[in-house]
């Protein structure tokens, strides 16, 4: 199932509406590593408020999507972990450190305008 990415100015919006297979997950890595450098994104969200599970191999695919995102020039913000999803990545010592998170869309939107502007 592929991941709808949305442009809105020079940032895109990722929304993981459903559970991804494994394969979904790397399909979803490149065609964004792709995109960013096609629009020429400074900034992405990826929203996974729909998710009510985030496995050892989704959490480290984020994160690569993360670091990868940074390398292409676009800083990322994951959004919407549920509680009982962050309660489970805790208790399974899974984590997301070096990536910036927020409760929603709004204020990751926030966090990435804020970023932009201290690194000016």
């Amino acid at each position: 199932m592929p991941v709808p990415i949305l442009k809105q100015g020079d940032t895109l919006i990722a929304s993981i509406v459903a559970a991804l297979s494994d394969q979904d997950l790397i399909d979803f890595r490149d065609d964004l590593a792709r995109r960013i450098g096609t629009v020429r994104a400074k900034s992405v969200v990826i929203d996974v408020t729909a998710l009510d599970v985030l496995d050892s191999f989704a959490t480290r695919t984020l994160r690569g999507i993360v670091y990868t995102a940074r390398l292409r020039g676009a800083e990322t913000a994951i959004v919407g972990i549920q509680p009982e999803v962050a309660f489970a990545m805790v208790q399974l010592g899974l984590t997301l450190e070096g990536v910036m998170t927020a409760l929603d869309l709004e204020e990751g939107l926030a966090m990435l305008a804020k970023k932009r502007k201290e690194r000016r």
